[in-house]
């Protein structure tokens, strides 16, 4: 990665704290592995909305994430929609994140399904541009790169930004995004930084305000983006932001699952 000026560090590190940040000595905890007999299909559940009542609280170990550059935070409820409890994050000039650590091995439960909806898409969101670092809605999933397979020079913008921030910055990310410049299926660096990959996976308002069920085979994704070997998960977030092209969008999540292969 090339040298940063200072505000392309502070945005480059806006980026991280947009996504893959756990507060370092968070009371943060792991989901249990609800898991098949030998010979079935094996499954984590990251976030069981469904299980949850509109209105409740959320949980304990979900942390929202705010952003000191960002003056204003996304909104996030639980909500009914078809009869099932979901996520509601409502973003109107703002960005923030819900982050839950989940400790998973892709290896062994490589896709991650999930739903979600959104009311519209953004229409400044752009892959290609800073100021379209925008997106109706976002899911992220964090890895635990083991320091060897980064640079020098990667190692010690991350010590040094942990070291700032007192936070724990992943060293890889995938960004899974609902688009508007991108056709789905598209992929690129993030426009600040190389060290997330944002995947797009609807775009556009074609399929706005209906439900899309998604999966993803992230040990691809992974080894795509990054190389193999693929390490371990430690956590995923979810968001929306409008904060750069100062518009409003609305997303919903369904319940966001890790699965083996059938």
């Amino acid at each position: 990665m090339a040298a940063l000026s200072r505000g392309g560090r502070r945005r480059t590190l806006r980026v991280l704290l947009a996504a893959p940040v756990l507060v370092a000595g968070a009371a943060v905890s792991t989901r249990r592995v609800r898991a098949a007999g030998e010979g079935s299909i094996r499954r984590i559940d990251v976030a069981r909305f469904s299980a949850l009542a509109p209105g409740d609280t959320l949980p304990a170990e979900w942390k929202h994430q705010r952003l000191p550059s960002v003056e204003r935070p996304n909104v996030f409820s639980l909500t009914t929609d078809g009869g099932a409890t979901v996520l509601r994050v409502q973003s109107h000039r703002s960005a923030s994140t819900l982050v839950v650590r989940s400790e998973v091995d892709p290896n062994v439960t490589p896709l991650l399904r999930w739903r979600w909806w959104v009311a519209n898409a953004v229409a400044g969101s752009d892959l290609r541009r800073k100021a379209g670092d925008d997106y109706a809605a976002r899911l992220y999933v964090l890895f635990d790169l083991p320091a060897e397979r980064l640079s020098v020079g990667d190692r010690l913008r991350i010590a040094a930004a942990r070291l700032l921030h007192g936070e724990e910055l992943p060293a890889a990310a995938l960004c899974y995004v609902w688009g508007t410049a991108q056709a789905a299926g598209e992929s690129a660096w993030n426009a600040y930084t190389d060290r997330v990959r944002m995947i797009v996976v609807d775009s556009g308002d074609g399929h706005a305000q209906q439900w899309r069920s998604i999966t993803r085979d992230v040990t691809a994704d992974f080894r795509a983006a990054f190389g193999a070997p693929v390490p371990r998960i430690f956590a995923i977030a979810l968001a929306a932001d409008t904060d750069n092209t100062g518009e409003r969008s609305e997303a919903r999540f369904g319940d966001v699952w890790f699965e083996s292969h059938g």
